[in-house]
């Protein structure tokens, strides 16, 4: 574990070693419910094989943090989390899906066989980040597995189904994105302000897409 300045009141924990690790991932969430339930800790921000960690630099000392972080980190172990399982309805292609073409030349597939793969895989939420409810998904299958977009687009709509870089996601709110766009979701809103649960996917959680 890399640990560095995040400004005077945070430190960056980087456990990546380059590409993704899924079990990297599921001993952060382990040290994610340690720090949580820390006094010293503020805030605890998920990310990809990364921890960003906010302290109160006014009453603790940043040295001693960084020694209870690594002291931490040792005790951490696989996170111990019975994930929800939620299945999402796509519409695959069409004009909720215009890089379907573009992804079946590029792997070598036929579209049909993009959709198979895709809905074939079970996928696990790593982290919510990005914007509110974005979950970014791991277990893409390795034909699918494209670099993002060398131009992003200005606007994707919201419930689009993307693949980028190793990971696939459903889009909470209509934005930029550089990703693939597959199709359309056909499920409840991804993030909600008002909800007692905000955000609908969370850490752990186990996805599975089905062509409709």
């Amino acid at each position: 574990m890399r640990i560095s300045c995040a400004g005077v009141n945070a430190f960056l924990l980087d456990m990546s070693e380059g590409t993704f690790r899924d079990d990297i991932q599921t001993r952060i969430w382990s040290l994610e419910k340690l720090l949580a339930n820390m006094p010293e800790i503020q805030t605890v921000i998920l990310g990809a094989n990364n921890l960003l960690v906010v302290f109160d630099c006014e009453k603790h000392e940043a040295s001693a943090i960084r020694q209870m972080l690594h002291a931490a980190w040792e005790l951490a172990g696989s996170a111990d989390i019975t994930p929800r399982k939620i299945v999402i309805p796509v519409t695959y292609g069409g004009a909720g899906g215009e890089d379907l073409p573009f992804v079946a030349r590029t792997a070598g597939l036929s579209e049909r066989e993009v959709v198979a793969l895709h809905t074939g895989a079970l996928y696990r939420v790593a982290m919510v980040g990005f914007s509110p409810g974005f979950g970014y998904l791991t277990g893409v299958p390795d034909p699918l597995a494209l670099a993002r977009r060398s131009t992003p687009r200005v606007n994707v709509e919201q419930k689009s189904v993307c693949l980028g870089g190793g990971f696939t996601a459903v889009t909470p709110s209509s934005g930029p994105s550089g990703w693939h766009v597959l199709g359309k979701a056909h499920c409840p809103a991804l993030f909600d302000a008002t909800a007692e649960a905000p955000c609908l996917l969370r850490a752990g959680d186990i996805v599975r897409f089905v062509s409709t």
